[in-house]
């Protein structure tokens, strides 16, 4: 695992848009699997600016996103697709049709995921998986206690990831109980792994999961074990892991 301190958010941002953007200059028509949250929301700005000064083309892009909530339709403005259509597609000259999530409105969760890991597969697998990490060690939605040897399935929704997510919702009640999300064999099947942390309240969880041992109490702790990742964080999130010098 390769870390690099940033100064700050904005320096993230830059440092993980230029990771993705070498992947789609080496390869066009690289697989890039994306995440949704706060945290990339930088990366997914600097990468649109990038593309409207000539510097990147997505046109043979495909993508694949880590989860969606069950039961939100695309149009809902608090479903993964919206945010990602709001955030980068929309915005670049992507192929929509090769713009891939889990189908939140299919209700069979065995068909939703067979269906979502048929997907993953016939695009022959994820060159570059961007991840964020959640408070209490989730990667993706998955939660503390998940099996590594899953790939796409239905999770309900922990207590402290609902109410981390309520904020995006009129009120606690519509947040969604559960959702459809990549399984942790799907996250390490991919060829290279970038995972975004910024915060001062993400330091404690940075600690765990990078120095600390491997554990499914602690589902970002897996990527340890991955031979390609990268880990970009800010000087809040890696202040109780001192001797990693700034990039």
């Amino acid at each position: 695992m390769r870390i690099y301190r940033a100064k700050d958010y904005d320096a993230m941002s830059r440092k993980a848009a230029n990771i993705i953007s070498a992947q789609v200059l080496i390869k066009p028509d690289c697989v890039l699997g994306l995440a949704t949250g706060s945290t990339p929301i930088g990366t997914y700005r600097e990468l649109v600016e990038r593309y409207h000064q000539g510097d990147l083309d997505f046109s043979e892009t495909t993508t694949v996103n880590l989860d969606e909530y069950k039961g939100l339709p695309r149009d809902n403005g608090q479903s993964y697709y919206y945010f990602m259509d709001q955030h980068l597609f929309s915005k670049v000259n992507i192929n929509k049709d090769r713009t891939f999530l889990p189908d939140g409105m299919e209700s069979d969760s065995d068909v939703a995921c067979q269906k979502y890991n048929d997907i993953i597969h016939s695009v022959g697998g994820i060159d570059l998986q961007l991840l964020g990490l959640g408070h209490n060690g989730h990667i993706g939605f998955n939660e503390p206690g998940s099996t590594y040897e899953k790939e796409t399935h239905c999770i309900t929704l922990s207590e402290r990831t609902i109410q981390a997510n309520m904020r995006f919702f009129a009120s606690e009640k519509d947040v969604p109980r559960q959702a459809y999300t990549m399984g942790v064999k799907t996250i390490m099947s991919a060829r290279k792994i970038l995972i975004l942390v910024s915060g001062e309240d993400k330091a404690d969880i940075v600690k765990t999961a990078f120095f600390g041992p491997v554990t499914p109490q602690v589902p970002a702790s897996i990527l340890q074990l991955h031979n390609d990742v990268v880990l970009i964080a800010d000087e809040a999130a890696l202040s109780k892991c001192p001797n990693i010098p700034q990039a």
